[in-house]
């Protein structure tokens, strides 16, 4: 199989919640001497950005996006120790905290962008699901963050974004750290509202303009 075959077999696995496969799948990727890298961007993740879209035309509904979930948890155990094996996650320097909001207990998105931003040289620190905005700022005030990522699926949760970011400028944090927000319901013009700096697309893109951060950052070091 020609690398091009091995990624769309990854997205393929994805797509079709193929979790008997997805292990298997992954590592005769690794195995042909498939970029580590390019198996999460332009293969795996590729089929979740599928499995969003028919999520949200209503041709998959939530059991089907939990399971592509899990498929792609399960690929990404074979492929992170080559990751760290090529140097995709040594020299992490700068940190990056992800939470989905309190009240919201999606997380697909968010461990995508969790690992990209591994990839991208960052110090990721998960927070899980349904975190407070007390305890995200604490975390923030303890490990300064170059990127602080707030998660929402849901329309009635993606206000505790904003209540974030009032409580980091109630501490006194809120200059300190970027803050880029995501999830189906939110856009930009929303990110601009709460005073975010950033509304994330997709992961991708997302994961992006938080490297672009990241090289801010080293180079006023």
């Amino acid at each position: 199989m020609t690398d091009s075959a091995h990624l769309q077999a990854l997205r393929d696995a994805i797509l079709n919640m193929d979790l008997d496969g997805i292990a298997s799948t992954a590592q005769a990727a690794m195995d042909a001497g498939v970029d580590p890298r390019e198996a999460i961007t332009d293969g795996m993740v590729p089929g979740m950005v599928e499995v969003g879209r028919k999520f949200e035309e209503g041709e998959y509904y939530l059991s089907e996006l939990v399971v592509a979930g899990e498929v792609m948890k399960d690929g990404m155990k074979v492929i992170e120790p080559y990751l760290i094996a090529c140097g995709g996650a040594v020299d992490a320097k700068a940190k990056a905290i992800i939470a989905t909001v309190e009240g919201d207990y999606h997380d697909i998105g968010k461990n995508i962008v969790v690992t990209l931003l591994g990839v991208q040289g960052f110090d990721v620190i998960d927070l899980g699901m349904d975190v407070p905005a007390s305890k995200i700022v604490e975390e923030v005030r303890q490990h300064r963050p170059v990127v602080l990522g707030l998660s929402a699926l849901l329309s009635t949760t993606m206000a505790r974004m904003g209540e974030v970011i009032e409580a980091l400028k109630t501490a006194g944090l809120r200059d300190n750290v970027k803050v880029i927000v995501g999830g189906t319901p939110v856009t930009p013009a929303y990110a601009d509202r709460i005073g975010a700096d950033h509304c994330a697309v997709n992961a991708i893109e997302g994961v992006h303009q938080c490297a672009l951060w990241l090289g801010d950052a080293r180079e006023g070091e």
